[in-house]
Parts: structure tokens; C-alpha cells; sequence
């Protein structure tokens, strides 16, 4: 397949990439470097385009591109910057994406898989945990409105022009490469301190729980995305598995084979204390299942900030 990756220089989009070309996957990137790093992804193997989504250059070079499909990672993540600036979330996230969703309709691209978020539920009850995708949808943020808006434009191409989709909710994604910001940022900042012998601080009591899925398995959620005859439908990738912070923290240990004692700090007002994903859909629809367990992912992740603030 010919496959374009929207903010592939990303996190998950360098996972993604180097699976599709290992793969043997035809693979161009898409990305405007805002957050992405080219560095992060291999030296070659297949089409870089430094562009913005927004812009009409890549509008115009995704038509005349001749994909199969497309995998929608491009867009802002931060909850936090939606609810300083409302438009420049709904000009990252909705805008965007109908300029790339315009440009694969006029070419014929067949799918388009779309990266959404666990916040496109907001602030659920621990009574429906387990988090399964027919729950209604009622963000708390922008970030999470822009996302769950994307998802009824996908909806409404498919009705309208034939566009097939794939929507995937991801849990709390981590691994290699991975910023300090995200869903799934609090291992990234704990495997950097941990790979510079600094100590980890846990804001509240460290019973909060996190649904903890490594970006290798959503980058397999990905490729089972691409190829599944159950589209136009919406996926969780998950672990459907609760770890709270203080697990995570000697999960830690034994991946780096000391014990570790994080400091405690009043807990941050307006965090989710619970929180998990089903994924049985994706599992029975997609045959994807997470393969990664999470004392490997976080051993792989240590590793990879060791060897980074080693150079």
C-alpha cells in the first residue's frame, strides 16, 4: 500500500513509520516540524514533506499523491493549550484535518485511519470502567471537542462522499521518543529522571490509575486499522488494564533493577483519579491485541533516555 502519515515525525508516528516500512509499505510523511523531529524517524526509506496540514501546497501534493490511505496523526495534543487557545486548537485539529480529508476524497484515497483520545469521554464514573466505545461521548476540553468534531466529519464524509474511516481511541500512549507532555507524558518524565539518577515526585497519594499502552502496540492498532473489514466504526487501543501511579513506580524498579522512593506532593486539582479503555471491539473486529508488556515497554523507554542524554 501507498500510505501517507500526517505528523508522522511525531511520537507515535515514528513507531508507526518504521513498522510500515518494515512492513514494506510505500510511506510518505507529512509533518511541519512544530513538535515533530525529523531526526526522529530513519534516515530513508520514503518521502518526507515539510508542510502544515492547513496549508494548500499539501492539499494540493495529497491529491495528486495517489495514496490508498491515509493516517491522520498531525494535529495538537495539549490539553491544556486548548483551553488557553481555543482557536489554535480548532484551527490545528478541525482545520487541518478537512484540508487533508478534502485532498483524499478528490484523490480516491480509500481510508482514513484517525488518531482520537480517551478524553473524547471526559470525566466518566468509576461505575462504567472499563471505557467502552458506546459510551456517550462528553469532552471536558477543546482538545477532546476538536477530536470527538473530527469524528462526526469522518461520519459524515463517509455518508456523503464514500470515504471509509477508522477512528482509534488511544489510552495513554509511551515509549521511546516521547516528550513530557501527552496523556501518557508522567513516563516520560519518570524514565528521563530515572536515566539521569534523578528522583520522581507523584502529586496525590499515587492510587490515580492510568491505562498505560506502548505507542509499538498502537502502531500495530494502526496497521490492523488499515487493512480490517469493520470500518466506519470506532476503535479503543488499550491494555484494558489499570495501573495507579505507585505500581508504575516499582514496575519501574524492577525494569531498571533497583527499588526506587518517589516524594509526595499535594495532589493537582481537576486530575481523573481512574481511568482504563476496554478493548475487546478492537480485539473481536480488528484481531489486534497489545503484545508489549508494560516492565518491557518501560525498560525499552529507560533505555532509550539513558542512551539520548548519553551523546
Amino acid at each position: 500500500m501507498e500510505i501517507l502519515v500526517t505528523g508522522g515525525a511525531g511520537f507515535i508516528g515514528s513507531h508507526l513509520v518504521r513498522l510500515l516500512l518494515a512492513l514494506g509499505h510505500g510511506v510518505t510523511v507529512l509533518d511541519n516540524l512544530s513538535t515533530g523531529v525529523r531526526e526522529h524517524l530513519p534516515v530513508d526509506g520514503f518521502a518526507f514533506w515539510e508542510l502544515d496540514d492547513r496549508a494548500p501546497e499539501a492539499r494540493a501534493r495529497i491529491a495528486a499523491g495517489h495514496f490508498d490511505a491515509v493516517v491522520h496523526l498531525a494535529g495538537q495534543t495539549m490539553v491544556d493549550a486548548s483551553i488557553r487557545d481555543p482557536h489554535f486548537d480548532a484551527s490545528e485539529n478541525v482545520l487541518g484535518t478537512v484540508n487533508v480529508l478534502e485532498a483524499a476524497r478528490e484523490s480516491g484515497v480509500k481510508r482514513v485511519i484517525f488518531a482520537s483520545t480517551a478524553a473524547a469521554y471526559g470525566d466518566v464514573t468509576e461505575d462504567v470502567l472499563p471505557v467502552a466505545e458506546d459510551l456517550p461521548l462528553a469532552p471536558l476540553s477543546f482538545y477532546g471537542l476538536t477530536k470527538v468534531t473530527v469524528e462526526h466529519y469522518l461520519a459524515l464524509y463517509q455518508k456523503l462522499y464514500g470515504l471509509d474511516y477508522v477512528v482509534l481511541r488511544f489510552a495513554n500512549v509511551y515509549g521511546e521518543r516521547q516528550g513530557d507532555k501527552g496523556e501518557g507524558g508522567v513516563i516520560s518524565i519518570f524514565a528521563k529522571r530515572i536515566a539521569s539518577g534523578q528522583g520522581l515526585t507523584i502529586f496525590g497519594d499515587g492510587g490515580q490509575t492510568r491505562d498505560f499502552i506502548y505507542a509499538g502496540d498502537i502502531a500495530s492498532g494502526i496497521v490492523h486499522a488499515l487493512t480490517t473489514e469493520h470500518v466506519n466504526t470506532a476503535y479503543n487501543l488499550s491494555t484494558q488494564t489499570e495501573t495507579s501511579l505507585n505500581d508504575l513506580v516499582a514496575i519501574f524498579g524492577k525494569a531498571v533493577g533497583r527499588e526506587l522512593h518517589p516524594a509526595h506532593q499535594p495532589a493537582r486539582e481537576g486530575d481523573i483519579y481512574r481511568s482504563t479503555l476496554a478493548n475487546e471491539k478492537a480485539k473481536a473486529l480488528m484481531g489486534w491485541q497489545p503484545e508489549v508488556p508494560l516492565e518491557e515497554g518501560l525498560r525499552r523507554t529507560v533505555a532509550y533516555f539513558a542512551s539520548v542524554s548519553s551523546v
